[in-house]
């Protein structure tokens, strides 16, 4: 999942690069949601995660 936001935000920068403000701001916005996604997932599979017994 993290793979795709840097790919929406690669392609938010190119767009705006070549002056597409409207594509811009649509690659942007999924971007921010799936990184937040992601981090959200990334903590909770900290605190659920598998714990060693010893």
């Amino acid at each position: 999942m993290l793979k795709w936001s840097v790919i929406f935000l690669v392609v938010a920068l190119i767009a705006g690069i070549f002056g597409f403000f409207g594509i811009v701001e649509a690659a942007a916005s999924i971007a921010k949601v799936l990184f937040f996604i992601f981090v959200v997932l990334f903590v909770i599979s900290l605190f659920t995660g598998r714990r060693r017994s010893m």
